[in-house]
């Protein structure tokens, strides 16, 4: 897939809003899958699939750990629970009942987070996850997904529910540009490339892909092209995408609405240190809390901007040899 060797991307729908569309007509198709919610069905976005379903949807409160628990009962008896609520909830206050109800076991169990990282904007701290993907990758058997847009949010919550086994999607609050125009390619473990590119390669997940795309056009501006990567899945990493990066670009970006800790650029780092070792300049969350403020201006605050994208790459083609 190649978008052009220009962006101009319009906006479209926030990625929660795309979830709640995608699993209501999940449930529609599959009878088998209930949702278990923390009483922020509004925002989750799952208040229609209980305004169709009031006999598979379960509103718990808030109560994040009993959520987790109900969710393992339900999907050690066959069927398949979505579990929602945002995700510094969830996975902060959960994680006990997720190691050891879910993960451990292998359970058929579902898990939404939303309203992930700084972007919420005036939430602040408190309500913003931006250590979620470290917590959700600890876990043995656990999928990770962090779509980009509508589309493969749409395609990542129909591609969850045909999984066998328990899965994160992470979700965010505010409207996001149009990657994929239609039906957007998805399969569980493998990237999806958006731009060719000789000089290196930069690896986003979530809203940072549409950044990445224009800091490729900034890029190309001066010379230069960077092949686009997609990781939708932090885990399992593709790690032939990686690899292949690596060996054909010679160096490697990475960018994440997360902590540098145990996000996207770690799984990265540690594929190509095995397979196929570069120069690498990442791009996320700097070991520091988010606060509040307008989601622009937090995204340029802590370094999440196309223009930081472009300087990280400028770093990464210099340490080329």
């Amino acid at each position: 897939m190649d978008i052009g060797k220009t962006i101009n991307l319009r906006y479209g729908k926030a990625t929660r809003d795309a979830f709640g569309e995608a699993l209501l007509a999940a449930g529609r198709e599959n009878q088998a899958i209930v949702v278990v919610d923390g009483d922020v069905s509004n925002s989750t976005r799952t208040e229609a699939f209980g305004k169709a379903f009031p006999n598979r949807f379960f509103n718990l409160g808030i109560a994040e750990s009993n959520m987790v628990s109900v969710a393992s009962g339900l999907a050690a008896a066959g069927k398949i629970p979505l579990v929602s609520s945002f995700a510094v909830f969830l996975l902060n206050n959960a994680y006990e009942q997720i190691r050891m109800g879910v993960a451990f076991p292998n359970l058929n169990v579902k898990m939404m987070g939303s309203h992930a990282g700084v972007s919420i904007g005036e939430d602040g701290p408190s309500q913003m996850a931006i250590e979620d993907l470290a917590l959700a990758t600890s876990f043995p058997n656990m999928t990770v997904l962090v779509p980009a847009d509508e589309a493969a949010t749409r395609a990542a919550t129909h591609a969850m529910f045909r999984y066998a086994g328990p899965v994160y999607l992470r979700t965010g609050r505010p409207k996001v540009p149009i990657i994929y125009s239609g039906d957007a390619p998805f399969e569980i473990g493998k990237a999806n490339q958006l731009r060719e590119g000789s000089d290196l390669t930069i690896i986003a997940c979530g809203l940072m892909v549409a950044v990445a795309l224009e800091a490729a056009a900034l890029l190309e501006q001066r010379g230069r092209t960077a092949r686009v990567l997609d990781m939708h899945t932090i885990k399992p990493i593709d790690i032939d995408a990686i690899t292949r990066a690596a060996r054909q670009t010679g160096a490697i970006v990475t960018a994440e609405e997360h902590l540098l800790e145990g996000g996207l650029g770690a799984a990265v780092a540690r594929a190509a240190a095995a397979h196929a070792p570069v120069p690498i300049e990442f791009i996320g969350i700097r070991d520091v809390y988010g606060k509040s403020g307008q989601p622009q201006e937090l995204m340029e605050a802590f370094g999440l901007l196309a223009g930081d994208v472009l300087a990280a790459a400028e770093r990464a083609m210099a340490r080329k040899t």
